[in-house]
C-alpha cells in the first residue's frame, strides 16, 4: 500500500488559507472578557460625560456661573470638545463588542431569580438603553441629522446623568464579578479555560485596533495634525470659505446681501450710539489667532481680525469686568439667534467682533459685516451676522 495514501483524509491547504485569521474557538462571552472591555468602555464614557458638562455649561451656563466662566485657556474648549467627540466615536465601537460578549446573559431564564438579579437586570436595562441612546444620537448630532421631535440638547444632557448613574448602579451590582476577573491573576480569571485566553487577546487587540482606526479618520477635524487621515469625520477642517467650514450659511440664516444695504451696528447702553461698517473699520483695530471649535467635533485656529468688544461697551457706558453683553443676529429664526456673553468673556482683550479672516473682510457664510469671535467659546456661541449688542 502507497504511504501516502494511508493517511487520513484531511482539509486541503492552499496559500490563501494560510493567509486567512484564526478562527475563534474560545467561549468569549465571559466576565473576564466583558470587563476588559468594560474598563476602556468606563473610560471612554467617563470622559464623554465630563466633557459633556462642560459643553452644555459653556453653552448653557445657570445665571450665577453666566459672570464667571473663564475666557482661558483659549484652546480650551477646543481641547474638551475635540475630546468628547473623539471619545464618544471610540465608545460605539466598546460598546458593540461589550454587547457582544454580554448579550447571551441578557436572555436568560428565568429573567428574576432574586431582588438582588432583579436589581441587577434593572440596572442592565437602563445601562443599555440610555448608553445606546447616547451614542446614537450624538452620532447623528455630528451629522447633524435630527430625526426625532425632541430638542436634542437638553434631552441629550438628561440622558447622560441617567446614564452615567445606570453605569454607577450596574458597577455596584457587579462588584464582585468584576473584582473576581479583573486581571490576569483574579480568582475569577484563573477558573475559566485556559485556551480561551488567546482568543480573548485576539479579540481585544482587534478592538483596539478598530477604536484606533476609527480615531485616526476622525480626530483630524479637530487635532489638524491628523487633518490629511480625515477620511470619516463630517468635516474636513480646510473645506469652506477662506479656508474655515460652515455649519449654517447665510441662506439658511435668511441673511442676503440685499439686507445688508442699510446695515447698521446697534450698541445698546447707558451712552447708546449705532455705527456704519465703514465706522468700525476706521476705529482702532486688533487681530488674533483663535480657535473655532463647534459642537460637531471639529475646530479650527484662524487670524481674525476687528474690534475688541469691551471697547464698544465702554463707549456705550459698559463698567470694564463688571457688564455683561446681549448679541442679536440678523438670523431669521434659530435657537442661538441671541446670545449673552459673561463679564469675563466681554473684558477679555482676545473678545473681538472680528470684520475679517485670514486677512480679508468676512465672507457672507462667515457672518459679514460682523461677528463675535472668543475664546475658550463655543463655535454656535460664536454669533454670526451681529447687528446689536447691549450692554446688561
Amino acid at each position: 500500500m502507497d504511504v501516502m495514501t494511508s493517511r487520513p483524509p484531511g482539509p486541503r491547504r492552499t496559500a490563501l488559507s494560510a493567509l486567512r485569521p484564526p478562527a475563534s474557538t474560545g467561549r468569549l462571552h465571559d466576565a473576564r472578557t466583558a470587563t476588559s472591555v468594560g474598563r476602556w468602555l468606563g473610560v471612554a464614557f467617563a470622559v464623554c460625560f465630563a466633557t459633556g458638562l462642560v459643553s452644555h455649561y459653556l453653552q448653557h451656563p445657570p445665571d450665577w456661573l453666566a459672570n464667571h466662566l473663564p475666557a482661558r485657556p483659549a484652546w480650551g474648549y477646543r481641547l474638551t470638545q475635540g475630546l468628547h467627540v473623539s471619545t464618544g466615536l471610540a465608545a460605539i465601537v466598546l460598546l458593540l463588542v461589550k454587547l457582544w460578549t454580554v448579550y447571551p446573559r441578557l436572555f436568560v431564564w428565568p429573567p428574576v431569580r432574586s431582588a438582588r438579579h432583579a436589581l441587577e437586570r434593572l440596572s442592565v436595562a437602563v445601562l443599555v438603553a440610555s448608553t445606546v441612546f447616547q451614542v446614537l444620537t450624538g452620532l447623528l448630532n455630528i451629522v447633524e441629522w435630527y430625526p426625532w421631535p425632541f430638542s436634542f440638547v437638553p434631552v441629550h444632557f438628561a440622558v447622560a446623568w441617567v446614564a452615567a448613574g445606570s453605569i454607577l448602579l450596574h458597577l455596584a451590582v457587579k462588584a464582585p464579578e468584576i473584582t473576581a476577573h479583573w486581571g490576569r491573576r483574579s480568582e475569577g480569571t484563573l477558573a475559566l479555560p485556559a485556551e480561551d485566553a488567546r482568543d480573548r487577546r485576539s479579540l481585544l487587540l482587534g478592538t483596539g485596533a478598530a477604536v484606533g482606526v476609527v480615531t485616526l479618520t476622525t480626530v483630524g477635524q479637530s487635532f489638524t495634525p491628523l487633518k490629511a487621515f480625515d477620511l470619516l469625520a463630517p468635516r474636513h477642517p480646510d473645506d469652506g470659505p477662506q479656508g474655515l467650514p460652515v455649519n449654517r450659511t447665510a441662506a439658511a440664516a435668511g441673511v442676503s446681501v440685499p439686507s445688508l444695504r442699510t446695515w447698521r451696528l446697534e450698541v445698546a447702553g447707558p451712552r447708546p450710539y449705532t455705527l456704519t461698517l465703514d465706522d468700525l473699520w476706521a476705529m482702532p483695530r486688533t487681530s488674533a489667532r483663535l480657535p473655532i471649535a463647534c459642537v460637531e467635533g471639529w475646530s479650527v485656529e484662524a487670524h481674525w481680525g476687528g474690534v475688541r468688544v469691551r471697547d464698544l461697551m465702554a463707549r456705550a457706558g459698559g463698567r470694564p469686568g463688571r457688564d455683561a453683553v446681549r448679541v442679536t443676529s440678523l438670523e431669521v429664526s434659530g435657537a442661538y439667534r441671541v446670545m449673552e456673553m459673561g463679564a469675563e468673556y466681554a473684558e477679555d482683550p482676545l473678545t473681538l467682533l472680528a470684520l475679517a479672516l485670514n486677512g480679508q473682510p468676512l465672507a457672507l457664510d462667515h457672518g459679514y459685516p460682523a461677528r463675535i469671535i472668543a475664546p475658550n467659546r463655543p463655535g454656535v456661541l460664536q454669533t454670526k451676522w451681529v447687528h446689536r449688542l447691549e450692554v446688561l
